[in-house]
């Protein structure tokens, strides 16, 4: 992804975030499940040093993300050589010094919990090394994962570019032409189409400016619907199957619904002489919302073109990227009609996260 120095992920993760300060965690337990498994000939591992041992392990982690969390913005004004050095240094002074005081205390009291042929130097030096090292892993996983979120957004984003040109220029004018010969015969009707096509391009000027809902995308596919049944009339039948309760507020990708309904439209009805029958259906199934648009169309070889296919790996692409594996998405032509079907998890508080 090529990207200005302004635009590029931070070298150093965010850790103030509970996601990363999960990984620094699962890390450090991660550590001591390998040397309580490891075949070292040592002290044997008992449940006490197990949870002693997870004990310290995660109490050090905390107390290293939790530095480098407030240093954070000192540590991103130097260059990223210097700053990775110093943030890996501070967690292994730090897992020094933690692992010395630890030792300590454990000699003092008598617990044995850190095992007697252990002496301080080695322990200190030890856990410092072993915390460098899990640091330094953790923050290049963050890294690259973060770059990877960052070019998946960018990916996005330049799919709902190419999205809000899908507004074709023949369309525009049709539908103004429809408009025109309709303000001296039904002046409202002619207003109401104005209203419905300025809300269409409203939409797909901003569609990568802000989510849309379910309410949203399904009274956006209406008001294109209205607009194409007065170009096209009575071959136009549209059959709306809303089995309620609907989550109505569910935060989607704007955008979504418009286009397999334009191409339900443009590929398939408007190609037969006597047009047909768009059925779209939504409901919703255990944590599942499905929507569903079906309509007749000619077979693929002269159907569905280069531009529905298009169109639908987009919205495939930002409902994965909005919702995660849960979402899905489904085409396909079959005895003279085309289904497509989008699956999106109705439990899903923020997109892109």
């Amino acid at each position: 992804m090529s990207a200005s120095g302004s635009e590029r992920e931070p070298w150093l993760p965010d850790l103030c975030r509970l996601p990363r300060l999960v990984v620094m965690l699962s890390m450090a337990e991660l550590i001591v499940v390998v040397l309580a498994l490891a075949p070292d000939g040592g002290a044997p591992w008992d449940w006490q040093r197990f949870v002693s041992g997870s004990t310290f392990a995660l109490w050090l982690a905390l107390t290293v993300s939790v530095l480098l969390c407030v240093s954070r913005e000192r540590l991103l004004r130097l260059p990223a050589s210097l700053g990775g050095v110093i943030a890996t240094a501070a967690a292994a002074l730090l897992g020094a010094t933690f692992a010395a005081i630890t030792h300590s205390i454990d000699h003092a009291v008598g617990a044995s919990l850190v095992p007697p042929g252990v002496t301080l130097a080695r322990f200190s030096l030890g856990t410092a090394a072993v915390t460098m090292l899990a640091v330094g892993v953790v923050l290049r996983y963050l890294y690259v994962n973060d770059g990877w979120k960052a070019q998946v957004r960018a990916s996005a984003r330049a799919e709902v570019d190419a999205l809000q040109a899908r507004i074709k220029p023949h369309f525009l004018f049709n539908s103004m032409n429809t408009i025109a010969g309709l303000v001296r015969s039904d002046p409202v009707v002619a207003e109401r189409a104005v209203l419905d096509l300025s809300d269409l391009f409203r939409a797909a000027l901003g569609a990568g400016e802000s989510d849309s809902s379910l309410a949203e995308e399904v009274e956006l596919a209406e008001r294109y619907l209205a607009i194409e049944q007065l170009r096209l009339g009575d071959r136009l039948r549209v059959e709306w199957r809303k089995h309620e309760p609907l989550p109505w507020t569910l935060p989607m990708p704007r955008l979504v619904l418009q286009p397999l309904v334009e191409n339900a439209v443009l590929h398939g009805i408007s190609r037969l002489s006597g047009g047909g029958t768009l059925e779209i259906e939504l409901a919703v199934s255990g944590p599942t919302l499905a929507l569903r648009v079906r309509n007749p169309a000619p077979a693929p070889a002269e159907g569905p073109g280069n531009g529905t296919r298009h169109a639908q790996r987009s919205i495939g692409q930002r409902l994965r990227y909005a919702y995660g594996p849960q979402a899905r998405m489904t085409a396909g032509w079959a005895e003279d009609y085309y289904l497509c079907e989008l699956h999106v998890p109705t439990g899903v508080e923020a997109l892109y996260r």
